[in-house]
């Protein structure tokens, strides 16, 4: 539903390291995995609300690029979250902790799924959700060539569309988001004018029918 750099975690590939080496190497690698899933955790405690402004850029499989969007985010945990997209093809994305409704405005038309099944291994999921991360994703932290802090996520979930995830945090706050899919599409979504903890109206996780003239279930 929401669709980036590449990075590598390199290892040493050298096989003949004494073992002690190799034991150092893995209890290493182990508090990398710490610390990455710590720094997105670190994040998300006391996170009740959010809104930020948005820009995504969508790129084939050879990255060329699709389309750019622009929008904002609003975010209630648990739960609930709208995407609201800018421009004539103006779109709504809006889950209410139940179902996840799509609407396009100027079509007048709504379709919505459950929202365990559109969310499973994708970053809603991720924002949205109180369990822990572990719990959905592994989680390691990859090598930074801008300053900032980035942690990498692979859904544990073999359903999902989804095959990575890429967060990078500034100084206290996530400011970009890379997303790969199955089909080798990258999501790029960078963040500005975060706004934490901050009072949002219930009706902006609603959709309103009177607007509507389609509702269609696809799941």
């Amino acid at each position: 539903m929401l669709s980036l750099s590449r990075f590598d975690f390199r290892r040493p590939r050298a096989l003949h390291w004494l073992i002690p080496a190799l034991f150092a190497l893995c209890c290493s690698n182990s508090v990398f995995a710490a610390e990455g899933a710590q720094r997105v955790d670190d994040y998300l405690k006391g996170l009740n609300s959010l809104k930020a402004d948005f820009e995504q850029f969508t790129f084939n499989a050879e990255r060329t690029q699709m389309m750019e969007r622009r929008g904002t985010l609003y975010l209630q945990r648990p739960g609930r979250f709208r995407w609201e997209y800018e421009g004539p093809d103006k779109q709504i994305i809006i889950a209410d902790s139940q179902r996840v409704y799509m609407h396009d405005v100027e079509l007048k038309q709504v379709s919505h799924q459950s929202q365990t099944k559109a969310l499973r291994g994708t970053p809603a999921l991720l924002l949205s959700n109180t369990d822990p991360i572990e719990q959905h994703f592994e989680v390691r932290p990859i090598e930074s060539t801008d300053g900032r802090d980035w942690v990498e996520l692979i859904p544990k979930d073999a359903e999902t569309d989804v095959v990575r995830i890429e967060l990078g945090f500034g100084r206290d706050t996530l400011d970009s988001l890379i997303m790969e899919d199955s089909f080798g599409q990258e999501t790029r979504l960078n963040f500005t004018g975060a706004q934490r903890n901050v009072s949002l109206k219930p009706d902006l996780f609603k959709i309103d029918q009177r607007a509507v003239d389609d509702f269609l279930p696809f799941d």
